[in-house]
Formats: C-alpha cells, structure tokens, sequence
C-alpha cells in the first residue's frame, strides 16, 4: 500500500530533528542506539505510527493505517545485525520496512532523560509534584538530563494504597515489591525500564519508595523499612510513551497526522 501524502509536506528528517531537539541524541546511554534505525530521510510524512515497540505487527499497523514513518521507544535495531535475513523478528521488520518505504526512528534512553520525558510522564500519572531529577545528570546541546525523577504529594499514602494506585495508573497486573513500608509515603522516585542501578541514588534522595519496571532479585534485600521497592513491569512502565512521542510531534510539527499504535507488543503473559 501506498501512504497518502502529506498535504504540509513535512519530511521524516524534519520530525527526527524536531524529536531530538527534545530528547538530543547525545543524552542516550553509551549502551543504547537511539535515532534512525530504517529508512530514508527526504520522504514527506504520511503519518506517524507512535510504539513502544517494533514488530512486523506494527511495521503492518503502519502499513494498514497510511503510516510512512513508524516512531518507537524502543529500538529496533539494538545489538549489531550481521545479516539481514528472516531469522529473527527484528530483520524480518526491517526488511517488510524497507520493502514498503517505511522509515523507523526511536527515542529511547535519550527520552527517558530528557525534561518532560518518559519519566516525568511516570510521575505526572501519579500526580506528583516539584518533580526534578535524581541521580548523575548530564547536558547536550543546551539540554540538561537525568536518569531518574523524583516528585512528592503534599499529603502521604499508605504503602497499600500506594500499590493500588500503581496498579491503576500503570495497568499493571501485579506489582512486585519488598516488604510494605510501615510509615505513610510521600516522596516517590521513579525509573521507567530497567531502573535497578539508580535504587542507590533513590536512598539518597531521600525517597520513601521507588518506582521502576524491572529489578534483579537480591536487589530486594536489605532495604525493609528503608524504601518501599515497586517493580510494575517494563512494558507497564513505558507503554504510555506513545503519548508522549505524540505530543512532542504535534506541538513541533503541527499538521503531522499522529496514530498511537493499537498492537499490544507486551512480550509477557499473567497467568
């Protein structure tokens, strides 16, 4: 299928520039590969299908909603490909993308690092205010980052209802915590993903809980009573970033059509 042209006549390399303005490339971790993953840079924009992840599912979505340009938080391409074959589920989206002139960039760590990115878009779900960040922070083309954010509520809640109220703001199935905290919570820091190495920096930022999306098993010990631990999920951590990737494009580039993808990409199951 053949995507629509846009009728403002916005190039993929304008929405890059305008999605790195905000998140610039050089605040990505050095383990990360953020930006362009597929695709040439001169085509006018369709559409843009916003994810958290790319499949061949989404890569389709695109195709089947007029959508040239696929924006993720997740790369597609993180390790090195040596070939490109259908072997795996990331070559085969990068060939279907290709076959079908549809351009993938990502915005992943350098999102969760920049102002207003995934992280402050954790907190503003839990409604928390004077949010700043914690922990190491870095600056890049005028832009000041940081790994982790931390917020408060004027008033304390129960650890109880603080683990319902991850539960209802992040769709989270369950919430894998270390033992409930037996004082009023207050003062939340947050790391959306795989967020274990801040919990350290957490601690000192005189935080009485930590949100993050995964954490290793002995990462839970030794903390009863000195910060409540709650582990929601990676995909529950971050599937709201759609949202965020859209307003950044439609305040940036106005008249881009945005569509949050509906593919539910979560690789892991309740039971």
């Amino acid at each position: 299928m053949q995507p629509e042209q846009n009728c403002n006549g916005v190039k993929t390399k304008e929405v890059i520039a305008a999605l790195e303005r905000v998140a610039p490339l050089p605040l990505q971790e050095d383990f990360d590969n953020a930006g362009l993953q597929v695709g040439l840079t001169e085509a006018e924009v369709s559409g843009a299908l916003l994810c958290l992840d790319v499949t061949e599912a989404v890569v389709d979505e695109a195709l089947r909603r007029g959508c040239n340009l696929i924006v993720s938080h997740h790369p597609l391409i993180f390790h090195k490909l040596r070939r490109v074959s259908d072997e795996t589920y990331v070559q085969r989206a990068v060939i279907k993308a290709l076959k079908n002139d549809v351009a993938i960039v990502s915005m992943h760590t350098n999102l969760d690092n920049a102002p207003g990115g995934v992280n402050f878009m954790m907190a503003d779900r839990l409604g928390l205010q004077n949010c700043a960040f914690f922990g190491p922070q870095k600056e890049a083309e005028g832009v000041v980052g940081g790994s982790g954010v931390v917020g408060e509520w004027a008033e304390g809640i129960s650890s109880a209802a603080f683990v319902a109220l991850l539960k209802e703001r992040f769709e989270a199935r369950c919430v894998m915590t270390n033992a409930l905290l037996d004082r009023k919570i207050r003062r939340v820091a947050l790391c959306g993903g795989a967020g274990s190495f801040l919990l350290s920096e957490a601690i000192r930022a005189k935080a009485d809980a930590f949100v993050t999306g995964e954490m290793h098993y002995h990462e839970y010990f030794d903390h009863e009573q000195e910060i409540q631990i709650a582990v929601i999920g990676h995909y529950e951590s971050e599937h709201f970033t759609a949202e965020t990737l859209r307003c950044i494009i439609e305040k940036t580039c106005p008249g881009v059509r945005c569509c949050v993808a509906e593919t539910n990409t979560n690789p892991i199951l309740y039971h």
